[in-house]
């Protein structure tokens, strides 16, 4: 059975309050016997925590202090504490488990992964899979070659209500998709910047810490999660908070290899701090069946707005962060992880799909699908299989590959570049309205605008056709002892 009418099948009691998983007491006590390894322990790893900690028999992170602290909470919770690993290699060699959950941040996902599938485990790797387009290549191949069951962590797959609305889309009750819209509307403030290098705390293995990425001086505040804001370890707000909404776009969309083309226009606007990857921006996706269009945006909407930008961000046709499906005749807006609402082009609702909300933002069923699979060593049950989650990190990668290759440009100059696609075209009037009212200069000779370059792709997203500099960004060799091995 497909993954979309295996979602139709169960779609009746998982609308009744069941997950996909079968609810009998002997696969209740199946699932409870697969110990999982927890490699990452802080924002993400915590919700792991939360949602399978009775599977969880280790935990490893190369910080000292939060492997002592999550182990305190385990204890206060489960009555006992468990064993600890600061290196991932270790754990793999020593520690007893069936299963490894991967909570790191996204320069180390690939690693460890690939790792934990040639020791024998089977993994849940949180998203993106992969840092770039070539290490998610590695992984599926890995996964393939050593029969392991890998969930990537986009949870809006195991989404009942998403996967009706899909189910009802695809049947042409509202005409065909024209385009999809992904929006990461998240509030983004500054992260600073210092004068002299952030001094790393004696308990952090900070080599492990880096893995395959350059081991470099840090020159911001904080070491922990504004990663995702430096290329040479996160993929900006597109490959953080956006993959989820990426991902749920294509899904829609039904596509499974990469678009024709691409282009990335955006920059990091209305700051200047120790961050490199785009705050606003817009990246365009050209599928053969309909584009896809995904916008970042992390300014609130307007300066005076800037006193509270947690309250005070943009949407756009009732998403911020969300997914907007246009078809013929109406149109879906996907405004979280159990909600989605069909309007006519009058905006008339029509139809919604609601469901009560999940524990740790909808994780829990997505976390119950990869245990069942792993019980029953069939990767077909998978809501998220993890050549899925390579196709959606792929698209992020391949946008900021298209805006890490642009020019500075006028708000002039990168309307012109749009004028002849009607979508685009509007996407980027309203960002260049967006970034006035945060009082954004877009003038060339002061604009910190990014035109990206227009980047072809083959379907595998193996190679930039007629570009070697592009194709060349596609992979790094890694770090030694870290690097990352060639499984395809």
């Amino acid at each position: 059975m497909n993954q979309l009418n295996r979602r139709s099948f169960v779609g009746a009691a998982s609308a009744a309050g069941l997950t996909f998983w079968s609810g009998s007491a002997s696969a209740a006590k199946a699932h409870a016997d697969v110990r999982v390894a927890l490699i990452g322990l802080r924002g993400r790893g915590r919700d792991h925590l939360q949602a399978i900690g009775k599977n969880i028999t280790v935990l490893c992170d190369v910080d000292r202090k939060m492997l002592a602290l999550r182990n305190d909470e385990y204890a206060e919770k489960y009555g006992k504490k468990l064993p600890n690993y600061v290196d991932y290699r270790r754990l793999l060699d020593e520690a007893d488990v069936d299963a490894v959950a991967i909570a790191t941040p996204n320069h180390t996902h690939a690693l460890i992964a690939i790792a934990a599938i040639q020791a024998g485990k089977d993994v849940y790797c949180e998203k993106p899979v992969s840092h770039n387009v070539w290490e998610g290549a590695q992984i599926v191949a890995a996964a393939r070659r050593y029969d392991k069951i890998v969930q990537c962590g986009t949870q809006s797959r195991s989404s009942v209500q998403i996967a009706q609305a899909i189910d009802w889309v695809n049947a042409g009750n509202i005409g065909k998709i024209e385009h999809a819209v992904g929006t990461c509307y998240k509030p983004r403030m500054s992260i600073g910047k210092l004068d002299s290098p952030l001094k790393i705390p004696g308990y952090l293995d900070y080599d492990l810490w880096c893995g395959p990425a350059e081991k470099r001086e840090i020159y911001r505040p904080k070491l922990y999660y504004d990663w995702h804001w430096d290329t040479n370890t996160g993929n900006g707000d597109m490959g953080n908070q956006g993959i989820h909404e990426m991902d749920v776009a294509r899904w829609f969309l039904g596509e499974h290899q990469m678009p024709k083309r691409v282009l990335s226009i955006g920059g990091r606007l209305g700051y200047d701090d120790a961050g490199d990857t785009p705050n606003t921006q817009i990246a365009y996706f050209d599928y053969e069946k309909a584009p896809l269009l995904f916008e970042t945006r992390g300014l609130p909407k307007s300066k005076a707005a800037q006193a509270d930008w947690n309250e005070s961000m943009d949407n756009y046709r009732g998403s911020q962060i969300g997914v907007i499906v246009q078809c013929e005749q109406g149109y879906v807006v996907v405004p979280t992880y159990n909600l989605a609402i069909a309007y006519d082009n009058d905006n008339n609702e029509i139809k919604r799909w609601e469901g009560a909300g999940n524990d740790v933002h909808g994780a829990l069923p997505h976390f119950e699908n990869w245990l069942e699979a792993v019980v029953k060593h069939d990767a077909s049950l998978l809501n998220a299989d993890i050549q899925e989650g390579h196709m959606s990190s792929s698209l992020c990668h391949i946008g900021s590959i298209s805006h890490r290759l642009g020019k500075p440009a006028s708000a002039a100059e990168a309307a012109e570049s749009c004028q002849d696609n009607d979508l685009l075209s509007d996407s980027f009037e309203r960002m260049a309205s967006h970034l006035r009212a945060n009082e954004v200069s877009l003038d060339k000779k002061d604009s910190r605008l990014c035109l990206g370059k227009w980047i072809g792709l083959n379907p595998k997203g193996s190679e930039v056709l007629g570009d070697p500099e592009a194709t060349a960004m596609l992979r790094r060799e890694g770090r030694t002892p870290f690097v990352i091995p060639e499984t395809v």
